[in-house]
C-alpha cells in the first residue's frame, strides 16, 4: 500500500493527547475546586456548631459585608497595599546588594555575616513598638517592619547562589583575563538568579506579616488598623472581610513575583509537570 504524502504548502496535523487537551483548563479550575471546598466546609462548621455570629460568621455573611462595606475596606487596602509593595521593593534591593557584597569581598563575610546571622536571633515582632517610636505612626514604620522581615531570606538565598557558580567557569574566565566585576556579570549572577528568584518568592510570602504587625501596634490606616478596631467592636464579619482582601493582596504578589523569577531565571529546568 503507498503511503500518503502531505501536499506541499499543507501543515500536517499531528496527533493530540487527550491529557495535554485538558491540563490547562484543569489548571485553572483546580483552585476554585478548593476554594469552593473550603468554604463548603466553613458554612457545614457554622451549621453545625451554631456558633454565635459576632464569633464565626459564615461565608456568605463576609461576603455581604465585604460587598457592603467595599469602600471603606479599599480606602485601607490601599494603604496597606503601598507599605507591602515599598517595603518588599525596599528590602528587596537591600538584601541583593548585602548578598552580593558578602560574596564579592572576603572582610566584608568575615566581619558581616556573624552579624546577620546573630540578628535572626532577635524577634522582629519585638521592634514594631520601637519602630513606631522611632518612625512614628506613619508609613515609614510600617515598610521598615516589612524590610526588616524580608531582608535576610533575599539576603541569603542571594549569597548562596553567588557562592555557587561553577568553579571551572570562574577558572577559565580568570585566566582568560576576566576581573572580579567580569567574573561576577558573567558567571556568579547568572548562576544566582534562581536563588534571587527563591528568595523573592518567600520575601513575597512574608512581607503582608510586617506591614500588618506595624499598624497592629500603632497606626492611622490600613488593614491591620481595620481588624484592630472591627475586633475590638465585635465587628468580627468586617474583620474577616478585610483578612479576606489582605489575603488576595499576598498571593496576587506572589503570582507576579513568581512570573518575575521565571523570567529572571529562563534557563532553569522545572520538574513541577510531572504526574
Amino acid at each position: 500500500m503507498a503511503s500518503r504524502v502531505p501536499a506541499a504548502g499543507r501543515a500536517v496535523r499531528q496527533p493530540v493527547e487527550r491529557g495535554a487537551v485538558w491540563a490547562p483548563s484543569m489548571a485553572g479550575v483546580r483552585p476554585l475546586i478548593t476554594l469552593a471546598g473550603l468554604l463548603a466546609i466553613w458554612q457545614l462548621i457554622v451549621v453545625l456548631s451554631g456558633v454565635p455570629p459576632f464569633i464565626l460568621p459564615g461565608p456568605m455573611a463576609v461576603l455581604e459585608t465585604l460587598v457592603n462595606r467595599w469602600p471603606l475596606i479599599l480606602g485601607h487596602a490601599w494603604i496597606t497595599g503601598a507599605e507591602i509593595l515599598m517595603g518588599f521593593a525596599l528590602g528587596a534591593l537591600l538584601g541583593a546588594a548585602s548578598g552580593l557584597l558578602l560574596a564579592s569581598f572576603v572582610t566584608a563575610r568575615r566581619w558581616l555575616l556573624p552579624v546577620f546571622v546573630v540578628s535572626q536571633a532577635l524577634p522582629v515582632f519585638a521592634l514594631a513598638p520601637l519602630l513606631v517610636l522611632w518612625l512614628g505612626y506613619g508609613m515609614a514604620s510600617k515598610v521598615a517592619m516589612a524590610v526588616l522581615i524580608i531582608y535576610f531570606p533575599i539576603t541569603a538565598a542571594f549569597y548562596d547562589g553567588l557562592r555557587r557558580a561553577d568553579p571551572e567557569m570562574l577558572d577559565l574566565v580568570r585566566l582568560l583575563g576576566a576581573s572580579r566585576f567580569d567574573m561576577i556579570r558573567l558567571i556568579r549572577l547568572p548562576a544566582a538568579l534562581p536563588s534571587l528568584a527563591s528568595g523573592l518568592r518567600v520575601a513575597a510570602s512574608v512581607a503582608p506579616i510586617g506591614a500588618i504587625v506595624g499598624e497592629w501596634v500603632g497606626s492611622a490606616g490600613g488593614l491591620g488598623y481595620l481588624m484592630l478596631h472591627a475586633n475590638a467592636r465585635m465587628q468580627v464579619d468586617l474583620m474577616f472581610a478585610a483578612l479576606l482582601v489582605l489575603a488576595a493582596m499576598a498571593l496576587a504578589l506572589y503570582l507576579a513575583v513568581d512570573r518575575l523569577g521565571r523570567r529572571l531565571a529562563p534557563w532553569q529546568a522545572e520538574t513541577d509537570n510531572q504526574r
